[in-house]
């Protein structure tokens, strides 16, 4: 199991990335944001959903679909904030 205070990176890393353009970072960008091997970005992102964060992977793949409280793909929930709607709900 990955220490508590990199998962806790990695939570940040995702929500503020989210936050900044309106899309989920893929494990290669998680990767080269945090410094640290693509095999290692894309263990801790398994492992950071396996342990319970409210959102899940596109099935099958390590694409991230939904990160409360914001979701990947399009949805009826649209969230705009000062004029600017690029991101959608889940």
């Amino acid at each position: 199991m990955a220490d508590l205070k990199v998962l806790d990176r990695l939570f940040h890393f995702i929500l503020k990335r989210m936050v900044d353009t309106g899309q989920a970072p893929h494990y290669t960008e998680i990767a080269s944001g945090m410094g640290m091997p693509l095999e290692e970005a894309r263990g801790l992102l398994r492992e950071l959903f396996a342990a319970g964060v409210p959102g899940w992977l596109f099935p099958g793949t390590d694409y991230i679909t939904s990160f409360a409280p914001f979701n990947n793909l399009p949805t009826q929930y649209r969230i705009t904030i000062e004029g600017q709607q690029k991101w959608f709900g889940q």
